[in-house]
């Protein structure tokens, strides 16, 4: 088999809380990219190397994270230890039709630091040696203005060398200081990526699309050379050179809990294009795996709940 292709994922991890009543939480550790980047490293079938590239600090919470991480099978060398900083922490309630509301306590987490100083230079050097690069708009919110161009140097740099990047926009409102520079910083995200993996209902909040297809034309025009809007139980939306496809989403038997679908669906789109499936494939993998996420509690299901590969890549 050939060389590994490598990939990184950026972003923060923190602790979850999952409120099991009114009276307990279960502890567990969560975020987009993480998520992803566990689901990745779990359907890598050998394929895969995954990396994650944050910054915790030197708490017996962070020791436990990473210790998560390397459960995970997911690559540790590119997480930065920020001696007195701490995770942030976010609290997850469910209703009854298993859609989620959080709340956080991030304002001094240590990832939000992970691009500052002579440490963020040698984690943004890190990014060169990978093949994929995978970050979010969360992983953006949560960078000062100066670290984000940091992180967009570094994505030209490896993209200049082969690498491929991938970017979902994951708009969070309360993490930005007001929408124009949440929609300027998206849109230049946008230039510096491969394939954008956005959420409709995020676009049509923050761009005001009237259709996936809108969101697809915008973002193809701001240099996304492959895009695929996701919208819940709506078919995904592909769009490349060769047009726009509605690819349908298989049925979901039931839904106890949304968190995690979107950064699940990203996990399988994303490996399928690594095994060499075409865009309308890889949306149908990303489906069936976002579709058995759904089908539990939490953001990173057990993994007996996962998909075989066979059942992903049919």
């Amino acid at each position: 088999m050939a060389d590994k292709v490598r990939v990184a994922a950026i972003g923060e991890c923190m602790i979850e809380l999952r409120q099991l009543s009114e009276s307990a939480l279960e502890l567990a550790f969560g975020g987009d990219t993480f998520n992803t980047s566990a689901y990745l490293a779990r359907i890598a079938d050998g394929r895969l190397a995954v990396d994650y590239v944050t910054a915790v600090g030197d708490d017996p919470y962070s020791e436990a994270m990473r210790a998560a991480f390397a459960r995970e099978g997911v690559g540790t060398s590119g997480v930065a230890v920020l001696p007195g900083r701490l995770p942030g922490l976010y609290a997850i309630r469910v209703d009854e039709r298993g859609e989620r509301s959080f709340f956080y306590w991030r304002r001094e987490s240590a990832a939000r630091a992970m691009l500052d100083g002579e440490v963020g230079a040698r984690v943004a050097a890190s990014l060169a040696s990978h093949g994929w690069i995978y970050f979010s708009g969360i992983t953006l919110s949560i960078l000062a203005p100066d670290a984000r161009e940091r992180l967009f140097a570094a994505l030209a740099a490896a993209r200049a060398a082969g690498a491929r990047v991938a970017f979902d926009t994951n708009y969070r409102p309360r993490g930005w200081p007001d929408s124009d520079e949440a929609r300027a910083t998206m849109t230049r995200a946008l230039g510096h990526c491969d394939l954008a993996l956005p959420t409709f209902p995020d676009e049509q909040a923050l761009f005001a699309d009237a259709s996936p297809r809108a969101t697809a034309a915008r973002m193809v025009a701001a240099g996304a050379r492959e895009v695929a809007v996701k919208n819940g139980a709506e078919p995904v939306l592909v769009a490349d050179a060769g047009g726009m496809r509605e690819v349908p989403c298989p049925p979901v038997p039931r839904v106890v809990d949304t968190t995690a679908a979107g950064d699940a669906f990203n996990a399988g789109y994303i490996a399928a294009r690594i095994r060499g499936l075409g865009p309308e494939a890889a949306a149908r993998a990303g489906s069936r795996l976002a579709g058995a996420v759904i089908g539990h509690r939490g953001a990173v299901i057990p993994a007996e709940a996962m998909p075989s590969p066979a059942e992903l890549w049919r």
